[in-house]
């Protein structure tokens, strides 16, 4: 079967390439965030490594809102805040969320990279690849294969999600694929 102009490219799965683009953009506006709370709770070398995070994520996320509206999309606009997956007090809750998002965003890009697409293929690899090498400079050990269940109690909502940034250590209960969303009241561009 060949496409038309106006069919929509679908992944290998069928699902529309612009999904897996929205999914990515989506976690990038989450991790862009928690950058900016992670940051505020950091200093010195920590702060440099967040303002580096922070960048990191500006820049994909800009790269995946040109994507998005080369393919003919509108790309969802960031939520007003989020809900993170546990209250941020001290450096090492900083650290501790920097990693979950990173290993989020890894997954949103997994997805990604399963494109038939070779451009939006190489761009998700070196992006997961980025946020795995980001998630191990926070915390070096090694963890479960990205997009895994650790089975263990920080397994919950890695990414924020709508809401207050303050929700406690309930978390979202987000699931892989499943990242923050803005809210309902927010522009979402579609």
């Amino acid at each position: 079967m060949t496409e038309s102009a106006t069919e929509p490219t679908r992944s290998p799965t069928g699902a529309p390439a612009g999904d897996a683009l929205g999914r990515a953009l989506t976690a990038e506006h989450a991790a862009v965030y928690a950058y900016g709370v992670i940051g505020g709770k950091t200093s010195g070398a920590l702060l440099r490594a967040a303002t580096a995070g922070f960048d990191a994520h500006r820049a994909r996320r800009d790269r995946l809102r040109a994507l998005i509206t080369q393919r003919g999309g509108t790309p969802a606009e960031p939520g007003p805040t989020y809900r993170l997956p546990f209250e941020v007090r001290t450096p090492a809750d900083a650290v501790r969320l920097a990693v979950l998002v990173e290993q989020r965003v890894t997954t949103a890009y997994l997805e990604l990279a399963a494109d038939r697409d070779p451009e939006l293929r190489r761009f998700a690899a070196l992006a997961a690849q980025e946020c795995a090498t980001r998630a191990y400079g926070w915390q070096p050990k090694i963890g479960p294969f990205p997009g895994m269940d650790r089975g263990g109690a920080d397994s919950g909502g890695a990414v924020p999600t709508p809401g207050s940034e303050s929700s406690g250590p309930e978390g979202s209960g987000g699931t892989p694929g499943q990242e923050a969303q803005p809210e309902a009241s927010a522009p979402d561009g579609q």
